[in-house]
């Protein structure tokens, strides 16, 4: 097959989705297939060497959030006609944004069939911005538009399919998780972050991601500063970047956790935040904007167990006390969570052992799977050269 992946994050990798996207680049090579990968502009060092064509095209900087880049494809002719130069049997989007614009004119254009992933609760973002519920609402029913005109729609977890359907869209749904990739860490790795960051052989905490308030970081922080009164000697990670860094360090020091805290920005060397991750005693992910958790599967990779909050999306991979933990949306919830890891570090040390052996997914058997669901809808569109008049047709009788 040839397969066009349209994303609005990709190299390098500053979040889950852009991670996403590089699995599925990488990877479906392996597996026979040609892929080609429609992104903005990163940046402009040496990209030799990989396994599928980026053709990527002009992007700026977004104001508030500056490790994202944004852009229209339409608008660059050099891109245009190096991607009118390339076959495509389907295409699928992992953004309802540039990218699916991009995704949904090549499939009209083609008539090829579009696959769309849901990723993120973008309501929360809509109304972050606009302070407006109904603004926000409105800019949600127009990414409920999008997905209404896709061939097929995946999301990553049946609680994000849960969410899809709650901002109204009522379409059939598959949920495709994410995978894992298994990589093995070395002692100079850790010796390595050991040394720099002057962890002392201390207990760690982490958090990788946005280094956003919508992550729930000030529930890390407070829990942090609870258990800092009986137990000052350990040290809080926060690998990542985003909006908020000025403000979580602030707060940080008013809760008395200088000393404890570290904060290396974004680490885009896998080796590093992997020693990161083998090196944490607790991966703490309390989050609740998230769709999907691949954090806490990478976490699982390397060993180490994950709190989250019950009920949310993150949690869905999680048996409490099991194979990681969980917690109320509730500072002091948290707060007993970590003191119970903490307090028995070898007891904590099984459950990251279990975790190891029933979170993570590797990443060839889940797009194994996806090829299945490829290769059935190309499959339907060669057999019904009018599929997309039909289903637009079926669609608006539906809604009739």
């Amino acid at each position: 097959m040839r397969i066009g992946l349209m994303t609005d994050t990709f190299l390098p990798v500053v979040d889950g989705v852009g991670r996403v996207v590089v699995a599925y680049a990488n990877i479906l090579p392996t597996l026979g297939h040609e892929v080609t990968v429609s992104a903005p502009l990163y940046n402009t060092g040496h990209r030799g060497g990989y396994p599928f064509e980026l053709v990527d095209y002009s992007g700026f900087k977004v104001p508030t959030t500056p490790q994202y880049k944004m852009g229209s494809a339409g608008l660059d002719s050099n891109y245009r006609k190096r991607m009118d130069m390339i076959d495509l049997d389907l295409v699928h989007s992992h953004s309802p944004f540039s990218a699916g614009r991009e995704a949904l004119r090549i499939a009209r254009q083609r008539n090829i069939p579009m696959i769309s992933t849901f990723h993120s609760k973008y309501y929360d973002d809509f109304l972050k911005v606009t302070k407006s519920e109904t603004i926000a609402k409105s800019m949600v029913q127009n990414i409920v538009n999008y997905y209404e005109k896709c061939d097929e729609v995946w999301t990553v977890s049946q609680t994000s399919r849960e969410v899809l359907k709650e901002y109204g869209y009522t379409g059939e749904i598959h949920v495709m998780t994410n995978g894992t990739e298994q990589r093995s860490i070395t002692e100079e790795d850790l010796q390595l972050i050991e040394e720099k960051y002057q962890l002392n052989g201390l207990p760690v905490l982490l958090f990788v991601g946005q280094i956003n308030w919508k992550k729930n970081i000030l529930r890390i922080l407070e829990s942090a500063a609870l258990y800092k009164q009986e137990s000052p000697a350990f040290k809080l990670v926060l690998v990542g970047q985003g909006p908020d860094e000025k403000e979580i360090r602030q707060k940080a020091e008013e809760l008395g956790l200088a000393e404890q805290l570290i904060m290396p920005g974004m680490v885009q060397e896998m080796r590093v935040l992997d020693a990161f991750y083998k090196r944490a005693d607790l991966f703490v992910f309390p989050s609740l904007y998230d769709t999907f958790s691949l954090v806490i599967r990478e976490a699982a990779a390397m060993d180490t167990p994950s709190v989250a909050v019950w009920g949310s999306c993150a949690a869905e991979s999680i048996t409490h006390g099991v194979n990681g933990y969980l917690c109320e949306d509730d500072t002091d919830s948290l707060y007993q969570v970590i003191r119970h890891a903490l307090s028995d570090r070898e007891r904590n040390s099984e459950i990251g052992i279990k975790a190891h052996e029933t979170i993570p997914i590797p990443w060839e058997d889940v797009l194994k799977q996806a090829c299945e669901r490829y290769e059935n809808l190309i499959t339907y569109f060669d057999k019904t050269p009018t599929a997309r008049s039909m289903r637009f047709f079926k669609k608006r009788a539906q809604n009739e």
